[in-house]
């Protein structure tokens, strides 16, 4: 059994993206905390109206899921659809709370037309593309 907190890794990691996200009118929701095949985890929820920034954490920041409505777009696919090759998520490091500060560092450069909703249209499409692309992938 891990000695690890994720819920706890997750507060502590919120706690680094809220004064950036806070005025912004986003508010931080632990969403779930739960035990898998892969031991504890938890999921938490950066969320203003129809858009949110989902932060999936077992030892460390994992999944970091982008949503405007139904759209959806995992961190990496984001950035490649940006155009972003400089980004700093995941990065590598000891420290668990660093892939919060790395995520921060690449919402403060890329991620406004996520955050100030002046890019939703690219979004849509590149979600829509995404998910396309899953689907014909699972096609036998």
């Amino acid at each position: 059994m891990a000695d690890w907190d994720p819920e706890a890794t997750l507060r502590q990691g919120a706690s680094i993206l809220t004064p950036a996200l806070q005025p912004l009118g986003f508010r931080f929701d632990v969403v779930q905390v739960d035990e898998s095949s892969g031991g504890p985890f938890a999921v938490g929820v950066f969320d203003r109206g129809d858009r949110s920034i989902e932060l999936h954490v077992r030892s460390a920041l994992g999944i970091v899921m982008y949503r405007v409505g139904d759209a959806s777009l995992e961190h990496r696919a984001f950035m490649d659809e940006l155009g972003v090759v400089d980004r700093a998520y995941p990065g590598f490091s000891d420290d668990p709370l660093d892939g919060f500060r790395h995520l921060l560092e690449d919402l403060r450069k890329h991620g406004e037309s996520f955050l100030d909703g002046s890019g939703d249209g690219g979004f849509l499409v590149w979600a829509s593309r995404h998910e396309l692309g899953e689907q014909l992938r699972r096609l036998p």
